[in-house]
């Protein structure tokens, strides 16, 4: 009786641990960091980090539900610059901040319908469609502007600045946006039907999913969540900047794949990606806070996806954990 009770604590433990690792392995990295420094734990750095944060992760849920259909997009911080400087020259001639988000997002979802429109119809790689979105957009960007940075944007900036009751505005944002994800993924047709694209595209269009709206449609999706991060990024920063948000959508990659989703589509989730963007965010602020040299930075974050992504295939299937370990013993 005491050894089926221990056992079954055991399992519990286990399943625990399982279901809540990267959670934990968070909690342990936040403590190393106060430990190294005690300004980390402070309620402004968090709240800086929070808000810098909540751009990364509305990207990274909208990466996320492409990956897990099979896809992914590399124009999401070259979108953004095109997208939010446009949104601020609306602002700047009409006052009105809610048309100025509405071009945003629309401007989003037609870039990003045009790469799922090349994906879906073409049959072009995402990689290369999105790859040549990227350019274009950024070439966009720096067309609209002139290549200049556009100041005196007045009010803009309330939206990324402001906050509400100590709760910065982008993160309330992120936090609904991250509800609505969560609904969509776990409990529509459409959000399992991405699982089942991803997974194995040939059962699922044996089982009736018309695969390519799904696809297009997750691009469509991830548009919108661009638009609106564009819009709290350029107001975060107060200006326009065409050259902006470079390499975001790394960022929200190496989130993503951190958070436990797999580059091979089918696998991922809403709240392990919010971890994963959080993971990403403090490893990035202690860097800053120690002085570590930026390119060094970006050596580590080289490293991170790599290994992310190493591990991701390795593991994704039964016992592909203990085959990595395996290698790596046989070539140590």
């Amino acid at each position: 009786m005491n050894k089926t009770v221990k056992q079954r604590k055991q399992f519990d433990f286990q399943k625990f641990s399982s279901r809540y690792s990267l959670l934990l392995i968070l909690i342990v990295f936040m403590a190393i960091s106060s430990l190294l420094n005690e300004t980390f734990l402070t309620t402004r750095n968090l709240i800086n980090v929070v808000r810098q944060q909540s751009v990364f992760i509305i990207i990274a849920l909208g990466q996320m539900m492409l990956i897990i259909s099979g896809m992914l997009d590399l124009s999401a911080g070259a979108v953004i610059a095109f997208a939010g400087c446009l949104s601020i020259n609306v602002y700047k001639a009409t006052g009105n901040m809610g048309l100025a988000i509405l071009v945003a997002i629309l401007v989003s979802v037609i870039a990003n319908g045009l790469s799922g429109v090349m994906v879906t119809v073409f049959k072009t790689p995402a990689f290369i469609a999105t790859l040549a979105m990227q350019t274009i957009a950024r070439g966009a960007a720096l067309k609209v502007t002139g290549g200049q940075n556009i100041y005196e944007v007045g009010d803009y900036g309330r939206l990324g600045q402001g906050d509400l009751w100590g709760i910065p505005y982008p993160a309330m944002i992120m936090i609904a946006i991250s509800i609505i994800m969560l609904i969509v993924m776990k409990y529509t047709r459409f959000g399992r039907s991405t699982y089942a694209v991803g997974g194995n595209i040939d059962a699922a269009r044996a089982s009736g999913i018309n695969v390519n709206s799904v696809q297009l449609r997750a691009f469509l999706l991830h548009g919108i969540l661009v638009g609106i991060a564009a819009v709290i990024y350029m107001s975060r920063v107060n200006s326009g900047i065409p050259n902006g948000a470079q390499g975001y959508e790394f960022d929200a990659l190496t989130a993503t794949v951190i958070g436990g989703t797999s580059f091979t589509g089918g696998v991922g989730n809403v709240g392990n990606t919010i971890i994963g963007a959080f993971l990403v965010g403090f490893m990035n602020n202690i860097m800053n806070i120690l002085s570590i040299d930026s390119y060094v930075q970006q050596m580590i974050r080289g490293v991170i996806i790599a290994g992310a992504v190493i591990w991701d295939i390795n593991a994704k299937d039964k016992g592909g954990k203990t085959k990595l370990l395996k290698r790596i013993k046989t070539n140590s």
